[in-house]
């Protein structure tokens, strides 16, 4: 059995949801892996981000999204408002808050504001945070036109974001 691990390093913007086509950096990991027959999972481990499976639109807005993804954007903000408040929702509360405020880690920083993030948790709650793909003779089972798509819902702020690629098989 063959497995290859293979991350990649994704740099996400603020104020509107990022999103990062990965499908020509799977199929890149794939080829290099040599495997013939197996699977691909592609994940992320971040609460606020999520990895979907969808038709590449050829059209875009100004900042270069998919219409596809600008749809989908719309559809979240009907189901899942944007926070822009303390109290919107229910999360975060004052224990989760005081705990965000003893963070040191420069990807989390001690700031209130940088908490008020539940739409992206709710939202990479529906999409998922993974997908799994099937290869078959060497060729990963994504259709003619399907992409894969890795998106951070977290708009209060630029984050540094990894999405993971794990090939297994023979």
């Amino acid at each position: 059995m063959i497995f290859l691990h293979r991350q990649i390093n994704l740099e996400t913007f603020a104020n509107r949801p990022s999103y990062y086509d990965v499908t020509d950096e799977v199929n890149c990991a794939l080829k290099e892996s040599k495997v013939k027959n197996g699977i691909v999972v592609v994940s992320s481990p971040h609460t606020t981000c999520s990895v979907f499976f969808d038709e590449y639109m050829h059209d875009v807005n100004y900042y270069g999204d998919d219409l596809l993804q600008v749809d989908l954007n719309e559809v979240m903000e009907k189901i899942i408002p944007t926070q822009k408040t303390e109290g919107q929702y229910h999360s975060p509360g004052p224990k989760h808050i005081a705990y965000g405020l003893t963070k040191t880690d420069p990807d989390y920083p001690a700031m209130e504001w940088a908490m008020l993030n539940t739409d992206g948790h709710l939202r990479s709650t529906i999409i998922g945070a993974s997908e799994s793909f099937i290869i078959k003779n060497g060729i990963l089972l994504t259709g003619k036109v399907g992409y894969i798509y890795f998106v951070d819902f977290d708009q209060t702020r630029e984050r540094n974001r990894q999405c993971n690629i794990l090939i297994m098989g023979v």
